[in-house]
């Protein structure tokens, strides 16, 4: 017995010794429990001022996208309508004691825009950029124990207009507080890279910058670990160094044998678990993504990825998540990427600004290849009040954050310096575009960087002429690809922006005998289009400067040397609404509404980018007796498709030449109209869709109904107007109401209509075209969560959800 009891209190002081030898970086999530003040309030940074009045809320936020539609906002219709202005953040904390002797940061992913930033009334800085991430450190501002701290941000987006898209307001990005010893790793202090890849054998390159606050020498013991996708160490390096100065960089070399590769299908992986000891006693812990993979662009053959010839499928995104918002949730932007990938998309490139770094994770996780881009503008300005206003005091420092920050991401191929600068045009384009590249190159040599160029022309190409870029990016002037390896002999290239096709989504007009421009002269105002703000959702119609979705994918798809694309857009977002005015206030590019529901061009890019069978038929079949309408369809494996109506067939169509879908003209008369696809005489799909009738109920469905029960996750309601068949009715616009009662609130709703002035934050939405969609967010408590929809004349429905602690 006494034995037993001796071995119990040895091991609890072996134990306690053990974890007193353990120190490591301690990361707080700093987005709970602030106040709030929108308007200008200049004594709010004052420590002692009385905010008792002000609103509460969590991080990330965004004021705008709570704000009402009009046409008089600063932001004008391009910026989406909403409002800006001036808004004020403060936040009380306390500091444990324990804390005293450790180095403290606040750190900011992202702040729209001149953020100001108080510790107690000590001033900090400020940040300009809306889209860089920053940090400030804190420690001798702080208090302990059980004073209160008192952290104040200033954001200020008055100045308007300073974006040709929706930028939100606020502090839109998640904030942390961390503390470290004085011996730590440095923000964004590794940089880790694969010199040398073969799937039997990788070297990995670990690039460590220590920061060191003692203001003397420190022999230090630099352990770098290499964990796997299951938490198991593999294999790692330890060295002893001296870190003389307040910071030096040290490098060490692992060699991984079979390593797994990320790719986009099992993008799998690593880890790199970076310790510091000092006396065998640790002070620093810090990890880093590891995805092992080498790539390649040639001028004649395009991309590889591991080796293999791949494609890049893919679209620009802006950041705005629709009716959320600026305001960053991860669940939102996953189920994005989650769509795209339904899609077969394999790429993202980032437009036209840094991202959320959560964006970035899932990009690894999920497997894209991701093009980042720092900025819309240089020197020369497209808005009266943009970012080339800060461009002389802050574009280094804003590029290399970037690059730091997002290094490591295996997901990032290419870094973007520039989207249709202005520059291209004059020799300024050389020397900023050489700049630029010099700056990237200091900080990676790993990655090859491009600029979108409008331009196919090398004469007018200044930016091209630099020689800066590694891959030559163009927007659009598809009928040039042909002649990029004779006007740019031994250049690689991309398609960096590609369509600008509009479409709304279940607006379909006919007939449809030729592709539309908007607006035919080239100018904003409208020249052709409808009465009530929408385009019709066959690919016949895009913005005067583009073509459409089925043109510019086979302009790509053609030419080998072209190494992939991006289109424009993956997803309508706020602003920019071409070619409409207000009341028109989000864009009619995207594949995909901002709702989220697919148009019917996604089954183009799934029928051409998946090997999955699709079969896809438009429009609705709800029409005027007797009028002649154009079916289309998108398939693939599958050599022919036949139509029926009602049982009686209309013809087999092929595809022919370049052409990536079939057609038929059909008299309408109401009933089912029904595709089949085969292959070799041998049925692949069938697909119907059939006339409905008076709209008698709503159904239900969403996308996730176990959700996490942590404040944060989020349930996408899908909302149909459907007669009692259940068949959507197709020009259904009820007014849908919504009660949420649990442990869930409604966030968001929205219908994907780009001219809809509903608010976004509220508990109604009308349906368009029969759809419209209700966001729930979870609490921090488990249980049921209970969404119940109502409407004048239709029989009402609800779903339940279900909310579970991790």
């Amino acid at each position: 017995m006494y034995k037993a009891q001796y071995l119990l209190l040895f091991c609890l002081f072996f134990c306690f010794k053990i974890s007193a030898q353990q120190e490591t970086r301690t990361i707080i999530n700093f987005n709970k429990d602030w106040k709030f003040y929108l308007g200008d309030e200049p004594k709010a940074k004052d420590q002692l001022y009385h905010d008792e009045s002000w609103r509460k809320l969590n991080l990330p936020h965004d004021w705008s996208i709570e704000g009402q539609f009009a046409e008089n906002h600063l932001a004008t219709s391009q910026g989406g309508a909403l409002p800006t202005g001036i808004g004020w953040y403060r936040k009380k904390f306390k500091v444990s004691q324990s804390f005293k002797n450790k180095i403290s940061y606040v750190e900011f992913d992202g702040v729209y825009r001149n953020a100001e930033v108080w510790i107690n009334g000590h001033y900090l800085g400020k940040r300009p950029y809306g889209y860089s991430s920053f940090r400030y450190e804190i420690s001798k501002y702080l208090k302990y124990s059980n004073e209160e701290n008192q952290l104040v941000v200033r954001v200020d987006n008055s100045e308007q207009p300073n974006s040709r898209w929706y930028t939100g307001s606020g502090i839109y990005r998640n904030v942390r507080l961390v503390h470290t010893s004085n011996l730590a790793i440095d923000h964004w202090g590794t940089f880790i890279s694969t010199p040398k890849v073969t799937n039997q054998e990788a070297t990995v390159k670990v690039e460590t910058t220590v920061k060191n606050t003692t203001q003397n020498s420190q022999k230090i013991r630099l352990v770098s670990s290499i964990i796997d996708a299951s938490g198991k160490e593999i294999t790692s390096t330890s060295q002893e160094y001296v870190v003389k100065d307040s910071s030096a960089t040290f490098q060490q070399n692992i060699v991984l044998q079979n390593p797994t590769l990320w790719n986009i299908k099992k993008p799998y992986l690593y880890k790199i678990v970076s310790k510091i000891y000092v006396q065998n006693r640790q002070l620093d812990s810090y990890e880093t993504p590891l995805g092992i993979r080498f790539f390649d662009f040639q001028s004649a053959t395009g991309f590889s990825l591991n080796g293999v010839p791949t494609k890049i499928l893919g679209v620009c995104n802006h950041h705005d998540l629709g009716a959320l918002g600026a305001a960053i949730n991860v669940r939102a932007m996953e189920r994005q990427l989650e769509i795209l990938k339904e899609m077969g998309c394999n790429g993202i490139r980032i437009s036209h600004n840094p991202p959320a770094p959560e964006l970035l994770d899932l990009c690894d996780k999920m497997g894209f290849i991701v093009m980042d881009e720092a900025f819309d503008m240089w020197k020369k300005r497209k808005n009266k009040k943009d970012y080339a206003q800060n461009w002389d005091d802050w574009h280094k420092k804003d590029l290399e954050d970037m690059v730091k920050r997002d290094r490591n991401h295996p997901s990032i191929f290419v870094w973007s310096i520039g989207n249709e600068i202005r520059e291209q045009f004059d020799s300024t384009g050389t020397t900023i575009a050489k700049e630029l590249s010099a700056i990237v190159k200091t900080l990676d040599k790993t990655r090859p960087v491009t600029s979108a160029l409008t331009e196919t022309n090398p004469d007018k190409n200044f930016i091209f002429k630099s020689g800066a870029l590694d891959v030559l990016g163009f927007n659009y002037k598809h009928e040039g690809y042909a002649d990029l390896l004779k006007n740019f002999p031994n250049q690689k290239f991309i398609a960096t922006e590609t369509a600008s096709a509009l479409e709304t989504r279940g607006r379909y007009d006919l007939p449809k005998d030729s592709v539309v421009f908007m607006p035919k002269d080239g100018k904003s105002k409208l020249t052709n289009g409808n009465a009530d703000f929408t385009v019709s959702a066959f690919d016949n119609v895009a913005a005067y400067w583009g073509t459409t979705h089925e043109i510019s994918w086979n302009a790509v798809k053609k030419y080998p040397h072209i190494a992939g694309l991006y289109v424009w857009s993956g997803f309508d977002y706020l602003g920019e609404p071409h070619p409409y005015p207000y009341p028109a206030r989000s864009s009619y590019y995207g594949i995909i509404d901002l709702a989220g529901f697919p148009k019917d061009v996604y089954y183009m890019y799934q029928s051409e980018w998946t090997s999955k069978p699709v079969l896809h038929i438009l429009p609705h079949w709800n029409w005027s007796v007797g009028q002649t309408v154009d079916v289309w369809a998108y398939f693939n494996q599958a050599d022919e498709v036949e139509l029926f109506l009602n049982d009686k067939s209309l013809g087999i169509r092929k595809k022919e030449n370049d052409n990536i879908h079939v057609s038929w003209k059909v008299k309408y008369e109401s009933g089912v109209l029904k595709a089949i696809s085969r292959k070799n005489g041998k049925t692949v799909l069938t697909k119907q869709i059939q006339t409905a009738g008076k709209a008698t109920k709503i159904n239900l469905s969403v996308d996730r109904p176990i959700l996490k029960a942590n404040g944060e996750d989020l349930a996408f309601v899908k909302v149909s107007v459907t007669d009692e068949n259940g068949n959507i009715v197709p020009n259904a616009g009820h007014l849908i109401n919504f009660n949420v009662s649990g442990v869930g609130e409604l966030v968001g709703v929205d219908n994907g209509y780009q001219a809809s002035l509903e608010p976004f934050k509220t508990n109604y939405r009308k349906a368009y075209n029969g759809l419209c969609l209700a966001i729930i967010q979870t609490k921090e408590t488990a249980g049921k969560i209970i969404l119940k929809a109502t409407s004048e004349g239709l029989e009402s429905n609800e779903i339940v959800m279900e909310s579970l602690v991790e």
